[in-house]
């Protein structure tokens, strides 16, 4: 079982960016990619970003120009830069570990509040 504890969150004016970070600690085996999820009060969870061991990424098309993920494999931390933020990208910000492919959600993590007011 894998743990994810997310942090960062917190309250910007518009335009702001926040850096949002995902430790994992447990058992990795099995594991080939963390992503970054927001849901939005009344949406659906939603992708923002991912990267795997290897550090390939992906974006969802929405953040491709406002956001950047890394991470650093000796912490087994990830890392999500958001840039440029809108009061509509208030919303959970959730880590997750994926398996096989990226509908394969092994853990998730409780989630980090991000309000960006106007």
């Amino acid at each position: 079982q894998v743990q994810l504890v997310e942090s960062g969150g917190g309250l910007v004016q518009a335009g702001g960016s926040l850096r949002l970070s995902c430790a994992a600690s447990g058992n990795m085996l099995g594991i080939s990619a963390l992503g970054w999820y927001r849901q939005a009060p009344g949406k659906q969870r939603e992708l923002v970003a991912a990267i795997t061991g290897g550090s390939s990424t992906t974006y969802a098309d929405s953040w491709k120009d406002r956001s950047h993920i890394s991470r650093d494999n000796a912490k087994n931390t990830v890392y999500l830069q958001l840039n440029s933020l809108k009061p509509e990208d208030t919303a959970v910000y959730y880590c997750a570990a994926l398996g096989r492919h990226m509908e394969d959600f092994r853990s998730w993590g409780q989630g980090t509040q991000v309000t960006v007011s106007s």
